[in-house]
């Protein structure tokens, strides 16, 4: 992760600079500053072609004199309008802007709210993220170089701030990390084995292999994972931040580390973002990551059901019925509709044995939720209005943005079987729906929502803060979340 301090020193006399200005009001003293050291260099930039401090929008001037081998002007808009998205959009601009010219950078913010400072911090380093372990010979014109920034600013007392808002950060990073291994390497045993890195968090991590999820009963999620040599996982995480009387907060991933479909396989084309079938889980992860990291007031449980779906003479059929933990019997229908088999299992031991207060689960659920709502948001489906009004609050606030989908039993009828309890797949029409309709019969009376993130999980094309690639949804999401309505 881009290495971040805080500084209320003066401008430095050289090297590389980022000045974030307001596009109205007076130039914040670091341009000023600047401008003389450059022996009005900037102004004549500014006007020359005719730059206006818009949002996100930037001005490179290269050797400008006074020692500084490089400023980059970065907008903020105007100043009355300056919040947290403004503020890491700038940020990212201007590390977006350095990334391959500089290992290290000044970034100089004293025309941001002091409050805000710490996301300065924040946008920097989601912008800086790249997943390059794999890259042996990157090209030198792309190649990332920016490694530190020092942000400037009259009050830089944002160490706390920073502190816990870092450790999102780093949760971020980490969902991204998980979702962008090859499926090769991140095989089930070496998630679960990567989840029990949290455990130097304080994080409690019990991991469930297949003869224990057998004695249990959960054969949903084992038919899935029968036709794989690489044995399944469930993997339960704990939080206790809380009170020890108080009953948890629950987060349930699915964890599908590879979906070629099954006997129902996938299109050739594009199977390789397979990979990511794990976002739900990853998310997950990512939040209890940041959730200890930054010492949340709450107990949380996360649990993730980590499986492959494979192709092997004893692969699950479709017409094959099995029994899932809660008693309920499914016929599987189309065996890449393997999702909601595994989230139902795990859905319900979570609620049989830590009680919860709530439960969200995470997964790149259907084609379906992307049809309808394409990548700017992801679908939300919930039996509890509360609970779905707090979850779009947060994503309205954090960005990551969510639409509620209706839930009404309608859509039972769709999922109703001739020769079991339910299918698991109801046909085109509503194909979103039904899967959460399928899975809302494994969560009794708890207040429950169900996140699709199949559209958002993975960014095709880079925005500010997140670029090309796995995007870490819902770890900000779930965070914020976590921290306006529960503690």
């Amino acid at each position: 992760m881009l290495q971040t301090g805080f500084s209320s020193a003066a401008l430095p006399a050289d090297g590389t600079l980022a000045l974030l200005v307001s596009e109205d009001g007076p130039r914040p003293a670091s341009f000023t500053a600047a401008d003389s050291a450059t022996g009005g260099a900037l102004t004549r930039a500014v006007e020359a072609s005719s730059f206006r401090f818009t949002r996100g929008r930037t001005c490179m001037l290269l050797a400008p004199g006074g020692g500084f081998d490089r400023i980059v002007l970065v907008g903020l808009g105007k100043a009355a309008e300056i919040g947290v998205r403004v503020v890491e959009t700038a940020s990212a601009a201007a590390v977006k802007a350095l990334g391959t010219l500089a290992e290290a950078a000044w970034v100089a913010a004293d025309a941001v709210p002091s409050e805000l400072l710490a996301h300065v911090a924040h946008g920097a380093a989601l912008e800086a993220y790249r997943f390059d372990r794999y890259q042996t010979r990157p090209a030198e014109e792309s190649r990332w170089r920016l490694e530190e920034i020092t942000i400037l600013a009259p009050d830089a007392g944002q160490a706390a701030a920073w502190t816990d808002l870092s450790a999102v950060t780093r949760g971020i990073c980490l969902a991204r990390d998980l979702v962008s291994e090859p499926a090769n390497v991140l095989r089930p045993p070496e998630f679960a084995a990567r989840i029990e890195d949290l455990r130097d968090l304080g994080v409690e991590v019990e991991i469930l292999d297949r003869d224990a999820m057998a004695d249990l009963g959960f054969g949903a999620l084992l038919g899935v994972a029968q036709a794989s040599d690489a044995p399944p996982r469930t993997v339960i995480m704990r939080w206790n931040g809380g009170e020890a009387d108080a009953a948890p907060l629950a987060f349930i991933g699915k964890g599908v580390t590879f979906d070629s479909g099954g006997i129902s396989i996938k299109p050739a084309a594009g199977m390789e973002e397979m990979k990511t079938d794990m976002a739900g889980a990853a998310a997950v992860v990512g939040l209890m990551a940041a959730l200890a990291g930054r010492g949340a007031r709450v107990n949380v449980v996360g649990a993730v059901g980590l499986v492959e779906n494979m192709l092997a003479g004893n692969a699950q059929r479709p017409g094959d019925v099995v029994r899932t933990l809660s008693g309920q019997t499914v016929e599987v229908i189309n065996t890449d509709a393997e999702g909601r088999l595994v989230l139902a299992d795990v859905l319900w031991y979570v609620q049989g044995r830590f009680k919860p207060r709530l439960m969200v689960d995470l997964a790149t659920l259907t084609g379906a939720i992307v049809v309808s709502l394409g990548h700017g948001h992801a679908g939300l489906f919930s039996n509890d209005d509360a609970l779905a009004g707090h979850l779009l609050a947060a994503g309205e606030e954090t960005g990551e943005l969510l639409w509620r989908m209706p839930l009404s039993d309608s859509y039972r009828e769709q999922i109703k079987s001739d020769i079991a309890d339910l299918k698991n797949v109801g046909g085109r029409p509503a194909g979103a729906i039904t899967a959460a309709k399928f899975l809302e019969y494994f969560v009794n009376d708890v207040p429950w929502a169900h996140l699709d993130i199949a559209g958002t999980a993975w960014a095709k094309k880079g925005v500010p803060c997140t670029p090309k690639g796995a995007s870490g949804f819902g770890v900000r999401l779930l965070d914020q979340f976590v921290r306006e309505y529960h503690e």
